[in-house]
C-alpha cells in the first residue's frame, strides 16, 4: 500500500493528503472536497501514515502491511465498525495480526486502524505500490519524445536548511540591534 502522502491531523477528523511542508506547519488537502488549507504546527500534531506501525511480540508491523492483510481478508473477514465493542475489535484484529502485542496495543490504536482503512477503502485510495509503479515505468512515446528533447537536466534551487535560516535571521537581528556609528557633521557657525 502506498500511504506516503496521507496524514492524520490532531483535532481534525479524517485523513488528509499532504501538499507541502512549511516551517510552521503543513499545507494539506481534504480528500473529499479537494480544498487545500494550512494546519499550524503550534495547534496540531501530524501523523504521516507511512510512519505508523503496530507493536508485535517480536518487533512491529507497518500499517501498509496491515492494510494489505485487511484488504486481502476482506471477503472472509468483514470489517467491523470503529465503534464496535472492545471484544469484537480485538477479535478482528487478532485474526488480521495474530502476533500483535496485547500489552502495548490499545483499543484506540485498533479503532484508528479500522477507521483509517475504512476511510481509504470507501474512497478507492487503497492501491498497491507495485501496480502504481508498473504504470509509471511503462515507456510511452510521449515520455521517450520528452527524454530525447530534454538536453539539460533542470536545476532545482537549493533550499536553506533550518539551521542556516536561523543563523541568518540571528545575524540579521544582531546587525539591527547594533548601535549606528555617529557621523560627524560640520555645523556652520
Amino acid at each position: 500500500m502506498n500511504l506516503k502522502d496521507f496524514v492524520a491531523v490532531s483535532a481534525m477528523p479524517g485523513l488528509y493528503k499532504l501538499v507541502a511542508t512549511r516551517t510552521n506547519g503543513l499545507l494539506i488537502r481534504e480528500i473529499d472536497t479537494q480544498k487545500t488549507k494550512f494546519a499550524s504546527s503550534r495547534k496540531h500534531q501530524f501523523t504521516p501514515l507511512e510512519t505508523v506501525a503496530i507493536y508485535t511480540k517480536s518487533d512491529s508491523t507497518e500499517l501498509s502491511e496491515i492494510f494489505r492483510k485487511m484488504k486481502k481478508d476482506l471477503k472472509d473477514l468483514p470489517l467491523p465498525e470503529p465503534n464496535a465493542s472492545r471484544a469484537d475489535l480485538f477479535t478482528y484484529f487478532s485474526k488480521v495480526l495474530p502476533d500483535y502485542d496485547e500489552d502495548k496495543v490499545m483499543i484506540s490504536d485498533v479503532k484508528k486502524v479500522v477507521k483509517w482503512f475504512k476511510f481509504l477503502k470507501e474512497r478507492g485510495l487503497l492501491v498497491e505500490e507495485e501496480k502504481r509503479g508498473e504504470e509509471e515505468n511503462k515507456p510511452t512515446e510521449k515520455k521517450e519524445k520528452e527524454q530525447s528533447i530534454k538536453k539539460e537536466p533542470s536545476k532545482k534551487p537549493k533550499s536553506m536548511s533550518m539551521s542556516k535560516s536561523k543563523s541568518m535571521s540571528m545575524s540579521m537581528s544582531k546587525s539591527k540591534s547594533m548601535p549606528k556609528p555617529k557621523s560627524k557633521s560640520k555645523s556652520k557657525k
